[in-house]
């Protein structure tokens, strides 16, 4: 079992010792940041000063890794929320998107959710995984068939045993998370019930629910003090809904969650205004209101530490008030976005209704929103005068409800033209679900529990709608007995969109490429939506060659701890047919790149019906979009990042695809301004990743090469003494010379490494540029952005200092397999074999230091080295050689591989504890730990509640899609959940380009010719012309050219056979060449054409369209 490891912060001495674990960064009297990592160096520290309690093992929600059949965890003191330590290795990629802050208020936070259908489940689902403190799950009604289609959480064996539903998702909920506590509620919840329970939640959300009720639950919540935070959320068929009452006076303490940048400035006027201009052009993102911070300021200096109001000028700079008395600025400065709470007001439901405020999310129907809340109004009254829904398919009823919403909009206060088609809609539609459409909205509602219990992001105001009329719409002239139940788990999505379009999912064949966050959500729609069942030949094939980590279990929900380092395709195929045992799924662990080609092929991708990503890279997504349009085939792309999620629909002959457009690459951060001049944490957390990937992979890496490519090393130092070059000998010399054999060896070497980066680097910039250096215009070279480093002198009473050398040489020890213990880490023995480590006296040296922004990094293997190091490396060699140290195991080094996730191995503390004594050395602000593993691992922020969505508004297009539906039909989607906008667009329309007046292709277009063993070059040509009615003037097969006519010798090619010139393998039965043809104005460019597949006889031709 892991031992669980207390943190303690105060590094005094000269009192009894315990040791420091934990990674967080507190400020230390040092006047810098003290870091605390995973490494156990024993620091003195008193028991006094710990704290009552202290050294006991206190669990709390996050402490630590709780049991894995521990359900209940006792909820903690409320004023220790702030000190409670999150579990990190389970919220890592969640606490970038929310912060500690509202991560400890979740975990205060208790939730009531009423009504477990597809709605409230998913909403159970996404709570759950972020963390609350409790949730109470409430419903009365008894499982059904039917919701084998709508609920992911009920088995057959829920229906057949005819368990309340609440009882059969419980434990199911439960397990989703460890940490929060699950707890059932069956009691009726009615207009006579006593909401006084009520009052232990902070938090109400309620689903399922009559409007009568709802408005009377919300009342009672609203009138509490504080107010008690309502969401009354529901789906209805094709239609959806979510109210937010918070209260009348709520305070969101971050609006937006976007990280405040940190920009350089290059004047401020000394005005009435004064105008800040920002450096090198980079724009601000500020908008008027908004205030900033300054700090850094030379000349002006009175603003250093002021906050300003700001007056937007262009996108570059901005008004703050008067400067005019201030002195004339000079140089330097920086300014931060200062973010100020915000407190929004909310009315009740019964106030709300009459005159609602509403998010549209499609401004090419923004009149639906209040449509839809007129029509889901009729049909509350619809259920409460009936006692039931509109029958599927029932005329009388549908003109009931239209009537009904008629006398809504009279009530409006702003009327609404009623859309009679809309209501149609509604009303044959209402008794069914779209599972998706509940994911979606199920996502977006769970985002805004969490802004209930945290303040954190802008609450909803007050209404969403969301609809799914494109769906149904084109269905409307099929007979009624199309959406008939029939008995069986689809009944619910069979009532929505018909028996002929279910049967179509059933038989689909899918390629989902990436089985993470997105890919355990489209699985789980998969499944209740019946797609690829093998009793339809239908089938899902998911493909992702990663295992299971613990980070992964907060977002993606398939996954339990039992299966971490499990593979995710095989365990997700797995937990997907515990969902629907229908589904034919084939899992496998491949990549989808050109390397595995041969796997995916185009007979592969022949056999498909679309293709759906689930990735989290644009290289990956660029490579499978090409292979989708090379085949003709849609595909359905989706991403997330924090609380924003984007969804885009590609289909052939109808829209552009992915590779269409392309995004502005990442600047990268300068070779001279990471090596010698870093200006933000950035450049230095960036440095210290860069050096870990240097030191301990690539030079390991580089040594076991030279050494498999080389003899013997008698042989190496021979032909050096000859003269010979060898490609990084030098480098590897070096390193078999001071290969530590010991761990106090490694201590030594990482202590030098110390003074050689903290100490001798910045003597060194100090000797070539004094402080005083002035450019040739006469400015100070030591400005803005450039800061002048300071050097640091060794101190190993500092936890810094001593964090940075012991985790240093843990890594060292581990590359060259060097045994230490615990006992070798402890303060005492740290210290006394630092003590005896010589430091060579520094001496300046006359050496070229780039300062060119434009210069690259030099290639350190092909560096020109000096006859005197030839000489240097000649006799280092020949000293170890006679030394007889060199053995096959003194030949090897053990490569590290960067992993950010697991702090046993010492990487992030390596990389924290150089990044942070760099930022000191530069004067830079230190980032805690958890920011520096966010930028060193690039890691994305992910959230579930936006992974639902987008995973659901992804399967409402596919739907679509297999329904070969209209171009207006499609939408794409871009949200962020945190403002909250929901901004739905058509997708965008394939462009065509035209070679002649008459001639044009799009990138879905192919044309093909059919040859024969004896077909020349000159015959694919002609054939070409007389096909398509224009003459290829280039033709190019990969990256060969097999006929360019300016091309020497190429003219003699024509009369060649395609067979020799393109020599296929001998199962090859075409290729796709590329051609091109000539302009119609002289001295234009030659046009590109659609690729031509060229089949090598009419026998591969018959086959492959067979």
């Amino acid at each position: 079992m892991k031992e669980h490891r207390i943190q303690i912060i105060t590094p005094l001495l000269g009192k009894p010792t315990l040791p420091v674990y934990g990674h967080q960064r507190q400020q230390g009297e040092s006047g810098h940041a003290q870091i605390h990592t995973n490494l156990v160096v024993f620091f003195p520290v008193s028991v006094e000063e710990l704290g009552p309690g202290a050294v006991t093992n206190t669990r709390s929600l996050f402490l630590q890794s709780p049991q894995e059949d521990q359900k209940v965890v006792p909820s903690p003191h409320p004023n220790m929320a702030d000190s409670m330590e999150i579990d990190d290795s389970l919220y890592s990629r969640q606490r970038y998107v929310l912060g500690d802050h509202a991560m400890h208020q979740m975990a205060q936070s208790s939730v009531f959710l009423s009504g477990m259908g597809a709605l409230g489940v998913e909403i159970a689902k996404n709570i759950v995984l972020a963390g609350v403190k409790a949730v109470t799950l409430h419903d009365s009604r008894q499982c059904e068939v039917w919701d084998l289609g709508t609920n992911f959480f009920i088995r057959e064996e829920d229906v057949h045993s005819q368990k309340k539903r609440v009882e059969a998702v419980h434990s199911r909920v439960a397990e989703l998370n460890p940490y929060v506590q699950v707890s059932v509620s069956t009691v009726a919840l009615d207009d006579s019930t006593d909401l006084s329970f009520l009052l232990n939640y902070q938090c109400v959300v309620l689903t399922e629910t009559r409007l009568t009720l709802q408005k009377r639950i919300n009342h009672f919540c609203h009138s509490q003090q504080p107010p008690i935070k309502f969401i009354g959320c529901d789906v209805f068929g094709i239609c959806s809904r979510v109210f937010c009452d918070f209260g009348e006076s709520f305070e969101v303490s971050d609006p937006t969650g976007e990280e405040s940048k940190e920009l350089f400035i290059q004047n401020i006027t000394q005005d009435n205004p004064g105008v800040v201009t920002c450096m090198d052009n980079q724009t601000h993102g500020l908008q008027t209101g908004q205030s900033v911070c300054f700090r850094e300021i030379n000349g002006m200096s009175e603003l250093n530490g002021i906050t300003r109001q700001v007056t937007v000028v262009s996108p570059y700079s901005f008004a703050i008030g008067d400067t005019s008395s201030f002195p004339p600025y000079l140089h330097g400065g920086i300014f931060r976005m200062i973010k100020i709470p915000k407190t929004y007001s909310f009315e009740t439901m019964e106030q709300q209704l009459r005159d609602p405020r509403l998010l549209i999310p499609d401004f090419s129907k923004p009149e639906a929103p209040l449509q839809i809340h007129a029509t889901m109004m009729a049909l509350d009254m619809f259920q409460e005068q009936h006692k039931r829904l509109p029958s599927i398919g029932c005329l009388q009823d549908s003109e009931v409800l239209l009537k009904l919403t008629e006398e809504v909009n009279e009530t409006l206060k702003n009327k609404v033209c009623v859309n009679p088609s809309l209501v149609r809609c509604v009303s044959r539609c209402a008794r069914g679900c779209l599972s998706p459409l509940a994911a979606a909205v199920g996502g977006i509602a769970s985002q805004e529990v969490l802004k209930a219990l945290t303040g954190k992001f802008t609450p909803l105001q007050q209404w969403f709608y969301l609809d799914a009329l494109e769906v149904v719409q084109p269905l409307q002239s099929l007979p009624a007995e199309e959406f008939g139940p029939r008995g069986d788990r689809y009944d619910a999505l069979r009532a929505c969109i018909g028996e002929s379009l279910c049967s179509d999912l059933h038989k689909l064949h899918i390629f989902m490429v990436g089985c993470g966050a997105i890919g355990c959500e489209m699985l789980k729609n998969f499944a209740l939506l019946g797609v690829g069942l093998a009793r339809c030949s239908g089938e899902v094939c998911v493909t992702d060659p990663d295992l299971i980590e613990k980070s992964n279990l907060n977002r993606q929900f398939l996954f339990r701890p039992h299966h971490i380092q499990k593979p995710k395709s095989l365990t997700a195929a797995q937990a997907t047919l515990e969902i629907n045992s229908e589904l034919q799924i084939a899992a496998q662990l491949n990549k989808v790149c050109p390397a595995t080609e041969d796997m995916y092929n185009d007979a592969f991708y022949s056999c498909l019906n679309l293709v759906v990503t689930a990735l989290d890279n644009v290289e990956a997504r660029r490579y499978v979009d090409s292979r989708s349009v090379s085949n003709q085939k849609a595909l359905l792309d989706s991403g997330t990042m924090g609380t924003k999620g984007h969804t885009e629909i590609i289909v052939p002959y109808l829209t552009e695809s992915y590779n269409s457009h392309r995004d502005p690459p990442e600047e990268e951060i300068p070779f001279c301004t990471l090596k010698s001049f870093p200006a933000v944490i950035e450049h230095t957390i960036q440095w210290a990743r860069d050096k870990f990937e240097s030191a301990f992979s690539h030079k390991p890496s580089m040594f076991n090469m030279f050494w498999q490519n080389h003899l013997s090393a008698e042989d190496v130092l021979q032909r050096m003494k000859l003269g010979e070059s060898m490609e990084g000998g030098f480098q590897v010399i070096k390193l078999l010379s001071r290969r530590p054999t010991q761990w106090e060896h490694c201590l030594a070497l990482a202590r030098l490494k110390f003074d050689k980066y903290f100490k001798r680097k910045a003597l060194q910039l100090l000797h070539s540029f004094p402080l005083d250096t002035r450019l040739k215009d006469g400015t100070l070279f030591w400005q803005s952005p450039k800061r002048p480093p300071s050097p640091l002198e060794f101190d190993v009473k500092d936890s810094l200092h001593c964090g940075f050398v012991v985790s240093t040489a843990r890594l060292f020890a581990e590359i060259y397999s060097v045994p230490y213990s615990e006992k070798n880490l402890c303060y005492d023995a740290v210290s006394s074999v630092l003590a005896e480590v010589k430091i060579p006296e520094y001496r300046p040296a006359e050496k070229h230091i780039e300062t060119d922004e434009t210069a690259k990094k030099p290639d350190q293997m092909k560096l020109t080295v000096s006859s005197e190091e030839e000489r240097e490396a000649i006799s280092q060699l020949e000293e170890v050689i006679s030394s007889g140290f060199i053995t096959p195991e003194s030949l090897r080094m053990t490569p590290l591989l960067f992993e950010k996730d697991d702090d046993s191995n010492g990487h992030m503390d390596f990389v924290e504890t150089a990044s942070a004594l760099r930022a000191h050395m530069y004067s830079i602000e230190a980032a805690d730990r958890l920011q520096t593993k966010r930028i060193a691992g690039k890691i994305i922020p992910a959230i579930a509640t936006a992974t639902a969505a987008v995973a659901g508004l992804v399967a409402l297009e596919m739907i679509k899609v297999v329904g070969g539906y209209g171009f207006e039909s499609f939408k794409n989607c871009f949200f962020n959940l945190a403002i909250p906008v929901v901004v739905l667009t058509e997708t965008a329309h394939v462009k065509r380009i035209q070679i002649r007046d008459d001639i044009s292709f799009s990138i879905w277009d192919r044309w093909s010719i059919t040859g024969h063993e004896d077909f020349t070059l000159s015959d694919f040509i002609n054939a070409v012309r007389e096909k398509y009615g224009i003459e290829p003037t280039m033709v190019v097969h990969g990256v060969k050219m097999l006929y360019v006519p300016v091309m020497p010798g190429h003219s003699k090619r024509l009369k060649l056979t395609m067979q020799k010139l393109i020599k296929p393998s001998a199962e090859r039965k075409y290729v796709d060449l590329t051609v091109s043809f000539a302009p119609e104005a002289d001295g234009d460019e030659d046009l590109p054409g659609p690729p031509v597949r060229y089949y090598f006889s009419h026998e591969a031709e018959s086959s492959e369209r067979a």
